[in-house]
């Protein structure tokens, strides 16, 4: 095995409904179809009951070699980066942090969140719009 970049994507309209960013990695440099992981997306944040919409997060639809990813991030107690990681297997979604992590093309889109949050939320003037639309440049 050996690293070779992913194709990863993410733009400012590309949102879910309480705002959540998203982007997409691909390791075989097609479109990600976003429908399967809308619908999954959804399912975590309501096991959450977080207040989405005031909340800075990001999710990554990640088509891997093997499977689908699906992370959702998200910050809270000031500076704290939570996670959550499900997999599509052929049983359903499965979120099992004993088998299943963000993996090393993830880390990407984390570093440029971790740095987005900093600039944007956690300084003296906190505009949670502005996160928003800080994005890690598609490649």
């Amino acid at each position: 095995m050996q690293f070779l970049p992913r194709r990863t994507e993410s733009y400012p309209d590309w949102l879910d409904t309480d705002g959540i960013k998203i982007y997409t990695i691909s390791a075989h440099g097609d479109d990600v179809d976003q429908a399967p992981y809308l619908s999954r997306l959804a399912e975590v944040k309501q096991a959450r009951n977080k207040p989405w919409g005031i909340t800075p997060a990001f999710a990554i639809f990640h088509d891997g070699a093997s499977a689908r990813y699906l992370v959702l991030a998200w910050w809270g107690n000031d500076n704290e980066l939570f996670t959550s990681v499900s997999v599509q297997t052929p049983d359903g979604w499965v979120e099992d942090p004993e088998r299943y992590s963000f993996c090393l093309w993830d880390l990407e889109v984390i570093w440029h969140e971790r740095n987005s949050f900093v600039r944007h939320c956690y300084c003296p003037t906190p505009d949670i719009e502005a996160y928003r639309q800080s994005r890690l440049d598609s490649a």
